[in-house]
């Protein structure tokens, strides 16, 4: 291929003509290891973008340098700067205005998409005449702003609900979901999905043929027109029942731009400004920076597990070792007998068949999850995790078994809640291994995991413990050993001071009310029966050695344990949780519920448990669901403070 380079001078893009006159543009953001489009990249587009109108070609086909993926987005940092209306007008014209030209422009365009396209790389690709994906599992596409609090307005609130209808769209857009390149092409959003090996020829046949795109069904098409009405009352009753608007601002500016304004923000400059520079935005732009930080933990070491060994069948143990496995790594689950594993495999056969639509790759993710009675596959692992009952006694026994048979540099972790490191570890001849690896309920839509460090604790353990959980694509939090770590300390007064308002005479229903109201994802009387009466009470003696409130009390004496058993402080028939009504909430019972919480994280950050107050903010929000639009309970703090 001949190949005449027409822009040296660029620092972030490069482009090459070919024989066939097309243009290839790749993107190749320098110093990053990702792409991403800062006010620099998008500067140097227009200028390519001007030297292709000078000299048009017979195509334009972009794609990325990096091995990480198309492109992530805007730059998040430059959100930072926005202290004034204008610079937020400002930042959203750009990008649409740059966009527009790009989608008019004589000469068919496409995005050749690997890896990552995401927020302001998928509305560039939105703009090309073309996407072609191609078929790898790194392979994502969403518009994920509202994660942030604010709009993807760049276009694609303009085109998303164009070219895959609005429904379709309106639910990535609000949700953030992203999608894989097969469901891309099913959805109309990819012209087809080409595996790696043919992407540069398939992307060359498919702008050279020059065909038009295929429209949309009738059906959407009236529903992205006179249908619009319809679709936005729909979805705003949807985002209702997630997100108040008081809280969440942004799903309810995109269903008003798309419906009201055809897609385009800069007609309705007032709601960017009161998006861009909100505090919610402020605030889940906080909590990106506080997610990327726990990412970052682990890369220091090399460490990577083949081979997992857990043991106790029950729904945490099965649960991690059933999301091990759907991650990549061979899991042996180990409990006394086939009758005590079979319900732990049925579990992770009904979650997974859910979400995985491909029989094969289900199948190879059940034959990766092994069943283990007698313990044989404790001697190959790279990690075992113990994760029986919260029994000082019997993990001990567990733990000394388990060290005789285990490789010398395997990973001993303990999944223990509410138990001390240095009490679990004193029966081992080499104490210092042991650190904790601690898991929350439900594993697959918990993101957090407390990495727990005793002192002493040998720090190359700590390192590939930390590693695992970063390659299982959870977050991991060090924190050091203490009653509850971070987490479940914090969580264990709030729950408490919400028991001794139901004591009081208030229904569960009213004091759930008032946490939702709030900003919680669950009131904490329904968190109790979600984690269980019994391990509340077993928490509650751990943690606080307090006498329990009546009410947890009398339910658990009646063998009412919660969402498991079908009965606790509400019903559990068939899947849905019955509640009374909530009634009026009384004045300031959200800030009475709120407080213990608050003071034991400080109390915590204080102690050295959790190394500070942005670590602490971060394993609140992604260990308990901390209304994220605070910024985290402390960041919260401060704001009523300050």
């Amino acid at each position: 291929m001949t190949i005449n380079r027409n822009n040296g001078s660029q620092q972030h893009w490069q482009l090459e003509v070919d024989a066939q006159g097309l243009a290839w543009a790749t993107l190749n953001k320098a110093g990053e290891s990702t792409n991403s489009l800062s006010s620099a990249v998008m500067e140097e587009l227009s200028q390519l973008l001007d030297h292709l109108d000078r000299s048009p070609p017979k195509g334009l086909i972009f794609r990325s340098g990096k091995a990480a993926g198309f492109i992530a987005g805007a730059d998040i940092q430059e959100f930072t700067q926005l202290d004034t209306p204008e610079k937020g007008i400002e930042l959203v014209s750009r990008g649409w205005q740059l966009f527009n030209r790009l989608a008019g422009v004589s000469y068919p365009t496409l995005a050749l998409v690997r890896g990552h396209c995401l927020g302001g790389g998928l509305e560039l690709a939105l703009a090309c005449r073309y996407l072609l994906a191609v078929d790898e599992p790194s392979t994502r596409m969403g518009l994920p702003e509202v994660m942030l609090g604010i709009v993807p307005g760049w276009g694609g609130m303009l085109r998303l609900p164009e070219r895959i209808g609005p429904q379709a769209a309106l639910d990535m857009m609000l949700t953030g979901k992203t999608i894989d390149a097969s469901k891309a092409r099913r959805l109309g959003l990819a012209d087809d999905c080409v595996p790696p090996r043919v992407m540069d020829s398939a992307a060359a046949l498919l702008v050279l043929a020059n065909q038009p795109r295929r429209r949309p069904p009738l059906l959407q098409r009236l529903l992205n027109g006179p249908l619009k009405a319809l679709v936005a009352s729909g979805a705003r009753k949807q985002v209702a029942r997630r997100a108040r608007r008081e809280h969440y601002p942004a799903p309810y500016a995109i269903i008003d731009i798309w419906a009201r304004h055809q897609g385009n923000a800069l007609a309705a400059p007032e709601l960017i400004d009161s998006i861009v520079r909100s505090p919610t935005a402020r605030n889940l732009v906080r909590v990106f920076f506080l997610q990327e930080r726990l990412k970052s933990f682990g890369k220091a070491s090399t460490f990577e597990a083949k081979r997992v060994h857990v043991v106790g069948a029950g729904v945490m143990g099965g649960d991690i070792a059933a999301w091990c496995a759907q991650r990549g790594l061979t899991v042996t689950l180990q409990d006394q007998g086939m009758e005590r594993i079979a319900p732990a495999l049925q579990r992770a056969y009904a979650a997974w068949s859910r979400r995985v639509r491909d029989a094969r790759e289900l199948r190879k993710i059940m034959d990766r999850l092994i069943p283990d009675p007698e313990g044989h596959g404790a001697r190959q692992a790279d990690v075992v995790i113990e994760a029986i009952f919260e029994d000082t006694a019997a993990k001990q026994a567990l733990l000394q078994q388990l060290e005789a048979r285990i490789r010398p540099d395997a990973v001993l972790a303990t999944n223990t809640s509410s138990l001390r490191i240095e009490d679990l570890r004193t029966v081992l001849a080499r104490p210092e291994r042991l650190i904790g690896i601690h898991f929350f309920n439900p594993v697959a839509r918990m993101p957090l995991v407390e990495v727990v460090a005793a002192d002493g604790a040998d720090p190359e353990m700590l390192q590939r413990g930390t590693a695992f959980v970063r390659q299982i694509d959870r977050l991991p939090l060090p924190v050091k050993s203490a009653p509850g770590f971070l987490v479940n300390a914090v969580l264990g007064p709030y729950m408490l001071e919400a028991m001794r308002a139901v004591d009081e005479g208030l229904a569960p229903a009213t004091v759930d009310e008032a946490m939702l109201a709030f900003g919680m994802p669950m009131g904490p009387i329904e968190l109790v029966d979600m984690v269980g009466l019994d391990v509340a009470m077993a928490a509650g003696r751990s943690l606080a050695g307090a006498e329990p409130p009546k009410c947890l009390l009398e339910r658990f004496n009646a063998g009412d344990l919660g969402k498991k058993t079908g009965r606790g402080f509400y019903e559990y028939g068939s899947g849905r949780t019955v509640k009374g009504a909530a009634g009026s909430v009384p004045a300031g019972l959200a800030e009475r519920l709120v407080k213990p919480l608050l003071e034991r994280t400080q109390q915590l950050v204080s102690d050295g448990i959790v190394v500070d107050a942005d670590l602490a903010d971060a394993g609140v929000i992604f260990g308990t669901g901390f209304a994220p639009f605070t910024g985290g309970p402390l960041n919260y703090l401060r704001r009523q403070h300050g």
